[in-house]
This record gives structure tokens, sequence and C-alpha cells, in this order.
């Protein structure tokens, strides 16, 4: 009997003691642009099926459309975060602060009202500026409007796979989907520990990560196998509110130019050699995806 207790003890204190330390994630998708009612339920339901709340981050500018507007009501009442991706989805980078700012401020008119607002703003294409003045003026106006950053910590390419994906449908209706799941599942876990490995080395305690997605057909198909991989790797899913509870997304590192991961920030800003840029782009999956027939 006593060896018995002992034994359930002891396994009863290990599982607590890894579900403290597992990793977590949490899941955020940018670019709500909703081709079908179908597959824009496919993602609601993978999320509702694992119970996930996440944080969905608007361009306004395809809530004029009625039939988006109608599905984004569907993330509101199931209690998904909804925050500013600007309206139009420019570069900052290229359109300046006058313009950029007002476009941000014209999403923020469009959803503050939403029961689900949260207010998390995400540079389109990750990209904060390529002067330390555009950094600073646009990170000052986003303060003065009450706004904190919506980093993303693990970056990735998955708009990419999605794309290749649509294109081989376009040619071959019969394509076999399975290969791209499987790409694009070994291409974020390959992601995820990247980044992992860099808030370990740049950041002073656990990260609670965001995974970057798009609302996309790859993620209508296969957002459920993307969850289940991260449990299946022991990984702890956590709502987009938890996560961006964490300190590290009040940091803003004083890099130029500003944006991809914050991981990456603080990497540069530490002069880590190990860095490319940018941190995630197609030309980086193409030769590979090539290379498998994609």
């Amino acid at each position: 009997m006593i060896t018995k207790f002992f034994k359930g003890s002891l396994l009863a204190a290990l599982f607590f003691a890894t579900n403290l330390l597992a990793n977590e994630v949490a899941i955020t998708i940018d670019d709500f642009y909703v081709k079908s009612p179908e597959g824009d339920q496919q993602i609601l339901d993978a999320l509702a099926k694992h119970k996930v709340q996440a944080a969905l981050f608007v361009a306004c500018k395809y809530l004029d459309n009625p039939m988006i507007k109608e599905r984004f009501s569907q993330w509101e009442k199931a209690g998904h975060s909804i925050a500013n991706h600007t309206y139009s989805h420019w570069f900052y980078d290229e359109k300046g602060f006058d313009l950029f700012s007002g476009d941000v401020k014209k999403c923020h008119e469009m959803i503050k009202d939403s029961p689900a607002f949260v207010p998390l703003f995400r540079f389109p294409y990750l990209k904060g500026g390529k002067t330390a003045k555009q950094r600073d003026d646009i990170q000052d106006y986003l303060k003065k409007l009450g706004y904190k950053n919506g980093y993303v910590t693990i970056d990735a390419s998955d708009w990419y796979v999605s794309q290749q994906l649509e294109v081989a449908l376009r040619k071959n209706p019969k394509t076999d989907k399975t290969k791209y799941r499987d790409y694009y599942l070994k291409h974020m876990w390959d992601r995820t520990v990247y980044y992992d490995k860099l808030g370990k080395k740049h950041w002073k305690s656990p990260v609670k990560h965001t995974v970057l997605i798009h609302h996309n057909l790859l993620n209508s198909l296969f957002l459920d196998d993307l969850i289940q991989m991260y449990k299946d790797k022991g990984w702890k899913i956590i709502s987009s509110k938890e996560a961006f509870k964490d300190p590290l997304f009040d940091e803003i590192p004083a890099v130029v130019p500003h944006g991809e991961s914050i991981l990456w920030l603080l990497a540069k800003k530490a002069n880590d050699q190990s860095l490319r840029y940018p941190g995630e782009d197609s030309g980086f999956e193409k030769k590979e995806m090539k290379k498998l027939g994609l």
C-alpha cells in the first residue's frame, strides 16, 4: 500500500511539474478575408473543438463586404479577440506616418465598439518602420489610442504554403492535399523550435508564445492538425488574452528596421549574428517546396 501510495504521489508530482514547465502558445490569425463561409466555419470549428480562444487581427477594409461582415459576427459571438490590423493593409514603411496613422484610426473606429474588441495592433507584413523616427512616431500614436503591440513570437510562411496549395488545386482539383498538410506542419514546427530557442536565449523568462497564421484555405483544412501537433509535442494551448499579458509584449526594442517577431527584435538588439532578414518570407520555402513537387 505504501509503495503504491508513493508511486501514485510521484506520478502526480511529475504530471504537475510537467504542466508547469510546458511551453505555451496562443493562436493569432491575420487577414480576415473570407472566401467562403464554409472555410471560415471550418476554422471556427477547429478552434471550438480544442476550446481555443484566438486573436483575430482584422484588416477592416474586408468588413465592407456584407458576407464577410456577417461572418465577422460569428467570431464575436464565439468570444475570440478582435484586434486592429489597419484598414487597408498597407506597408507602413512605404506609406509613412500621416497616411498610415489615419488608416489605423479608420479601422479603430470600425471595431472599437465590438464586444470582442481588444486594444492590440499588429503591423501588416510585421513591418513597423525603416527609421527610428518612423518607429517612434507610430508607437507614440498607438499609445495615445490606447493600443499595445500585438507582436508575433513565432513567425512563419503559412500564407505561401496556402498560396501554392490554391495554385495546385486550380490546376488539378484532385491534388493530394495531405502533402501540403505534412509540409505545413513540418514548417510550423521548425519555426516554432527556432523562435523558442531565440526566446530562451534573449528573454528573461519562459515565453508565452503567439504563433502567426492567416485566415486562408490551408488553415480551414489543417488548423485542427496544427493545434493537435502542438498538443502532441507537449505544448499547452492558451488563450490570446493570457498570452498578451506577458511583459514581453510591452517591449519596444530600439531596433531598425522595426518589425518581424518580437523575439527577432530582441535578438537583433543583442547583435545575434544568427538572424536573417526578413525573418520569414516565401523565398525561404520556395526551394524546398519545389523539390517536393509542391
